[in-house]
């Protein structure tokens, strides 16, 4: 089995590529920042004693960056069983990608969006292969205008965007599955728990990074906040489902919105323009 992980050099993403490896999958893990990237396959190899490990760079932000990745990952690997869209990141300030688009929106959704779009026929070609996207809980009551998206308008909330993109990848996820119907290729998202990782960004509150510490010896382990991911990656218990939100390895109720055939149909609309598929 070929799998494949962003955000991969820490926190839930460098768990769950730790536990592919370590049932035996071939992993490739994608990250932004060489050295970490780097460190993370030592780890990884240090636990496991596997060879079958692979680091490719990449900022998800980017659709350039995403672009050349997939172009990477089609021409190494004659297939791609799983794909895990794990990357992720909460932003304090309002700030721009390099492709003008507000970053948590291009870093949490549209990069994941792309490289699934661009992977499709490699994921299609080797059915039954799955896709995995982390979402969060955060999406429940987070805020949807579908004519500001990206907050040109609307007061700027590092939680209200964080949660919006969740609850626009959710919304993907199940338009995704309803489109591969047939096709051998399930596609599902997950709540991985409230897990201690870094997505609390450097430039935080003080008084936002001190609630954090003081809650995070109460939150999950980036181990067990990776339980999910590896569930729906490698149990067979699924292999046949999809278009389902899991929390807990349990199918869960999601937004209503992610559900509703014209929202659902409109993001898709609006994904593809944006990422000009």
């Amino acid at each position: 089995m070929i799998a494949l992980v962003t955000g991969a050099n820490s926190g839930i993403g460098k768990e769950t590529a730790l536990g592919l490896a370590r049932g035996g999958a071939n992993v490739v893990l994608v990250c932004r920042s060489q050295e970490r990237g780097q460190q993370a396959l030592a780890d990884i190899r240090r636990e496991v004693g596997s060879s079958h490990l692979d680091l490719l760079l990449a900022d998800v932000s980017s659709f350039e960056s995403v672009r050349t990745l997939a172009t990477q990952i089609r021409q190494r690997y004659p297939r791609l069983d799983v794909l895990i869209n794990n990357a992720g990141a909460a932003v304090r300030y309002r700030t721009l990608s390099a492709d003008g688009i507000e970053m948590t929106l291009a870093g949490n959704y549209l990069g994941a969006a792309l490289l699934t779009f661009l992977l499709l026929e490699l994921l299609k070609s080797s059915a039954p292969s799955r896709i995995v996207n982390v979402s969060s809980e955060a999406h429940r009551n987070a805020p949807l205008d579908m004519n500001d998206l990206q907050f040109e308008r609307r007061k700027y909330s590092s939680f209200g965007a964080y949660g919006q993109s969740k609850l626009l990848m959710n919304a993907f996820t199940f338009e995704l599955a309803g489109r591969l119907e047939g096709t051998g290729v399930t596609a599902n998202c997950l709540h991985p728990g409230v897990v201690a990782t870094n997505i609390v960004p450097a430039n935080a509150p003080l008084a936002m990074k001190m609630m954090f510490a003081a809650i995070k010896p109460l939150l999950l382990s980036p181990k067990r906040g990776a339980a999910v991911s590896l569930y729906l990656a490698t149990s067979p218990d699924v292999v046949h489902v999809s278009g389902q939100y899991f929390v807990k390895s349990k199918p869960a109720t999601s937004n209503p919105l992610t559900r509703d055939p014209k929202t659902m149909a409109d993001i898709w609309r609006w994904t593809e323009k944006t990422i000009g598929i």
